[in-house]
């Protein structure tokens, strides 16, 4: 297809990227580093950490990592919500040359050791809130150092020590746990601090990220994001942005998790290149408490999903919030409902900017104008450097207005999946283009508009749910006798899963199979509602139709 979205974009914006000023995203961070050094890069919980502090920490985690034995290539594992220790360690795993494998807190035992055993990580750093979930993940082959952090730690003696108290025996928010041969953070960094730092030789074709998805089907596979992916993401983010942010002065509240792929270039790589302030949100679901730093902060910018957008606007306080400063609001992750965007805009008098990805492409394919032109349902133009066609079920290039695949082709996409070459022969096509499994088409002047997905993922608050994961599980109930599971739509999260059961106990109820599935799921991927059915509809191979149930 002919580029005609270049025709729309912003007179600032330039028509590609350049990576060439990187070799890796160490790079990014080193340089700003270096410019920014006295200013805050991180605060968290109150405690502010400068830009040379977390390059030094950073340095200190990467030696420890290599008196270990670890070398360029190996996977480590990160556990832990929004705090200081996240940037520390994922900087020190990218210096030592490592592979960060990013991995959600809340998970299950049996989430856990699949992404453990599936990444063959070698380490894995996680905060003490979450140890006892490690310490029944019994098989674990490939694993050899565990490090164990309280939220406190790198918030200084004093601050850091009350914290950890009432963690611990206050709020009783660490759960007994015992995890022979562990080491603390604070140890491992006091180590590494002995050592001198040398840098290891990073190129952008080095793998940077395994990132878990849902590819289109089946359990979670992990797409394979270079520091070359993702440097060409941040710059075609950062041409895109940069007429309305000023380096060294921007202050972005970060209250999506930084193990997902939108926060991670977004409110991560961008705004560290930016040399900004950035506020790290341990826990977005208190609201009350993200409002309360709202007003603390002169954010200048925000990033959300449609449910966080919505769930701010319907606390009394977050109309009393100054929103003087804010210049910049994203949304991504999952589509933003119109009556959401436009309460947004009444409430703030600042548009929420629309943003469409995969975690396949590092994420960002296609973003709103910044200048006031954004359109109203669209999921905007294509970034610098990145192709976009609209396929039929043939393969066929489809033209303007006509509905059909959304594909795309870019530096920031990835070269696959980790270890299923069949899984990525399925998303390629020969000439290069990622089918993204989306619908959507273009209009005359290059916007991108959604239309629906053609895979059978459900996306509760902007994390993917993969439906045959929730079936495993629920069919290893042994009241069940079949079971199929397809989102719903929700207001609260979007969509929600809804499970259809044969069951094979006739006793078998609502209640009991969702507190079932609280054992075996994360939060998110628990079933909202359960019907019961004589049986369930199937295609003459039998295959459950779930096309038939939604």
């Amino acid at each position: 297809m002919e580029k005609i979205w270049l025709k729309s974009y912003p007179e600032d914006v330039p028509e590609t990227i350049s990576t060439s000023g990187y070799t890796s995203l160490v790079d990014v961070l080193e340089q700003s580093c270096e410019r920014f050094a006295k200013q805050t890069a991180y605060v968290s919980l109150g405690r502010e950490m400068s830009y040379a502090e977390l390059n030094r920490q950073s340095s200190y985690f990467a030696n420890w990592l290599r008196l270990q034995g670890f070398k360029k290539g190996d996977a480590v594992l990160l556990m832990m919500p929004n705090i200081l220790q996240y940037m520390v360690c994922m900087f020190g795993v990218l210096k030592a040359g490592c592979v960060m494998v990013n991995c959600n807190p809340l998970y299950k035992p049996r989430e856990l050791e699949y992404q453990l055993n599936d990444s063959r990580a070698k380490a894995i750093v996680v905060a003490e809130n979450f140890a006892h979930v490690l310490e029944k993940v019994k098989h674990r082959p490939y694993l050899q150092s565990v490090v164990v952090t309280g939220v406190g730690d790198l918030l200084g003696a004093v601050k850091g020590g009350l914290t950890n108290f009432v963690l611990r025996r206050v709020k009783k928010a660490v759960p007994k746990w015992e995890l022979p041969g562990h080491v603390r953070l604070k140890q491992a960094l006091r180590l590494g601090s002995r050592q001198s730092y040398q840098p290891v030789n990073i190129q952008q074709e080095d793998l940077a990220f395994l990132q878990y998805t849902g590819g289109t089907t089946g359990v979670p596979k992990s797409a394979m994001l270079s520091h070359g992916n993702m440097l060409a993401n941040l710059m075609q983010a950062y041409v895109w942005v940069r007429a309305v942010v000023r380096d060294g002065k921007e202050c972005v509240i970060t209250a999506l998790p930084l193990y997902h792929i939108f926060a991670l270039t977004a409110n991560c790589m961008l705004f560290i290149k930016l040399g900004a302030r950035n506020v790290l949100i341990p826990d977005a679901r208190d609201i009350p408490a993200l409002i309360k730093t709202m007003n603390k902060e002169k954010m200048t910018g925000f990033t959300g999903v449609n449910t966080l957008f919505n769930a701010l606007l319907n606390h009394p306080d977050f109309a009393k919030v100054n929103f003087s400063s804010l210049r910049l609001v994203l949304g991504g992750g999952m589509a933003v409902q119109k009556a959401v965007s436009e309460r947004w805009e009444k409430v703030t008098g600042l548009p929420l900017v629309q943003a469409y990805g995969l975690t396949e492409t590092s994420p960002a394919v296609t973003i709103n104008p910044f200048d006031g032109r954004h359109v109203e349902g669209s999921i905007g133009l294509p970034l610098p450097s990145t192709e976009l066609v609209i396929r039929d079920d043939s393969g066929q290039d489809m033209g303007v207005g006509e509905v059909g695949e959304i594909c795309v082709r870019g530096p920031q996409v990835t070269s696959g999946y980790w270890q299923k070459p069949e899984e990525t022969a399925q998303v390629f096509y020969a000439d290069g283009f990622l089918r993204t499994g989306d619908i959507g088409y273009i209009d005359a002047n290059g916007f991108v508009f959604l239309v629906d997905r053609k895979k059978d993922i459900i996306l509760v608050s902007g994390f993917n749910v993969y439906p045959n994961e929730i079936e495993e599980v629920v069919a290893m109930h042994p009241g069940v006798q079949e079971v199929a599971a397809v989102g719903v739509p929700d207001e609260r999260t979007g969509e929600a899963v809804k499970l259809f059961v044969q069951r094979k106990d006739p006793n078998l109820t609502e209640r009991e199979l969702i507190k079932y599935c609280r054992q075996h799921l994360t939060g998110y991927k628990i079933p909202h509602y359960v019907e019961f059915r004589d049986e369930l509809p199937k295609s003459n191979v039998g295959k459950i139709l779930r096309k038939a149930l939604r």
